[in-house]
């Protein structure tokens, strides 16, 4: 901490270090606009991150983020339920549907098999997704995880486990 920052404004500022893609200039920056919100503004914001912290988990389905015990995609009656793109994060269930080209259902790993970073297969989303292709009627996969060596390795295991199940399991071309 600078000397010359009062002590909540270097936690503030470390707080926002802490976000994805934000450096310590950005961090900075983003630290002084709260600073300069009107008090009602700033508690706006604080009550918005507690609110969607504490209402916002796994839909009981698919993984992706929700408010209520289904998201609105497995809530949809007009959705294919027998065919499943898998995807890594919410965000990109996100980018699917800004196309509204996609009309099935998808599944959330909420990240990618990455032993380097201590990520192994139980810490993410795949029982739910064997689970759900065992129970739900599903007859197609889509791995539609990144084309990276981690997003590979996370569709082949993936693939690997649902050989057995008889589901067709197909790659999104890239």
């Amino acid at each position: 901490m600078a000397a010359y920052q009062a002590p909540a404004l270097a936690r503030l500022i470390d707080q926002f270090n802490r976000l994805p893609g934000i450096g310590a200039k950005s961090a900075q920056r983003l630290a002084y606009y709260v600073l300069s919100m009107s008090k009602e503004d700033a508690e706006a914001l604080s009550k918005a991150i507690t609110d969607a912290h504490s209402s916002i988990h796994k839909c009981a389905k698919c993984c992706n983020l929700t408010d209520d015990v289904l998201c609105p995609v497995c809530k949809s009656p007009t959705r294919d339920k027998t065919t499943v793109c898998v995807v890594e994060e919410p965000k990109d269930v996100a980018a699917f549907e800004k196309t509204q080209e996609y009309s099935a259902t998808y599944h959330v790993l909420h990240g990618v098999i990455s032993p380097l970073n201590g990520i192994g297969p139980d810490q993410l989303c795949i029982k739910e997704l064997i689970k759900r292709v065992q129970e739900d009627n599903v007859q197609e996969v889509i791995m539609a995880t990144n084309a990276t060596a981690e997003g590979e390795t996370t569709a082949v295991y993936i693939s690997r486990l649902l050989k057995p199940l008889g589901v067709k399991v197909t790659r999104l071309a890239y």
